[in-house]
């Protein structure tokens, strides 16, 4: 949520992304490494690229390469020049359903089952490989989301808990280091998000739960960041199955409610 691994435009100044390029000093070199960035997750979508002049001089090459380079990525949809705006990662993410699909699953009464199902086998796994393979720079990300987390609570600031946690499984995906599964879920991004939201809407009306699900989060960052897969895994599974569950219980009290409301609808039409 925070960092949007599909729509949300940032700058990326980082020099270390852009070093100089080593020995070959030509247009294929800078797009192997480009493309070396999008594939890793480094450059996410919306990411908007150092001004020429600056992304040169980084990458230690002329500005004829590097805009023959730039062409070429540009030509390929890996990214997108606007007019006055700057260069941005374009939207390489994709989506793994069609719209319609997407609806049709937000609208199926077992589409909330089955997407936790998929969460629950995909954020196990990674939270797992995240607590085996964290680098300091992920850890870092990983602590200073913890305390943003934290400071959302405490300002009582729901839809920023939310967004943050979007942001976390963004994280831990990028911690796992598993290229392919970073992009299947950010290819399912948009799902992601609106799956967040709508458990959060749902699980707020228990009393406590803004509370147990922070510290869900806190349980799945302290595991990674004490390298325990097994304690990462479990903390993950356990949070998926505490919503999964919740949200049942949720709908079959909507259910039983509005069951007794037609009850009590018809037997007023009847007695009338």
């Amino acid at each position: 949520m925070s960092k949007d691994t599909d729509s949300t435009s940032s700058d990326t100044g980082n020099a270390a992304l852009f070093s100089p390029i080593d020995h070959e000093l030509t247009a294929s070199a800078v797009m192997r490494r480009f493309e070396g960035l999008i594939l890793e997750g480094s450059l996410r979508p919306g990411d908007r690229l150092p001004p020429e002049r600056e992304l040169a001089g980084s990458l230690a090459v002329s500005r004829p390469v590097l805009r023959d380079a730039l062409a070429q990525l540009e030509a390929e949809g890996l990214i997108v020049a606007r007019k006055g705006d700057g260069t941005f990662v374009g939207p390489v993410a994709g989506t793994l359903f069609s719209d319609a699909i997407a609806r049709l699953i937000r609208r199926s009464p077992r589409g909330l089952t089955d997407f936790l199902e998929f969460r629950k086998g995909i954020e196990t796994f990674s939270a797992a490989l995240a607590a085996e393979r964290a680098s300091e720079a992920d850890r870092l990300s990983l602590m200073e989301l913890r305390d943003k987390m934290l400071a959302a609570h405490e300002a009582g600031d729901s839809d920023h808990e939310a967004a943050l946690d979007v942001e976390l499984h963004a994280l831990v995906q990028e911690a796992a280091h598993n290229t392919l599964m970073l992009h299947l879920v950010r290819g399912c991004h948009q799902l992601l998000t609106d799956d967040v939201f709508e458990n959060r809407r749902q699980l707020y009306r228990r009393q406590g739960a803004r509370e147990r699900l922070l510290g869900e989060h806190l349980a799945i960052i302290e595991a990674i960041l004490a390298g325990d897969p097994k304690a990462a895994s479990a903390a993950s599974a356990a949070h998926i199955d505490h919503v999964a569950e919740e949200t049942r219980r949720l709908a079959d009290a909507d259910e039983r409610a509005e069951t007794a409301r037609r009850r009590r609808t018809l037997r007023s039409q009847t007695d009338g």
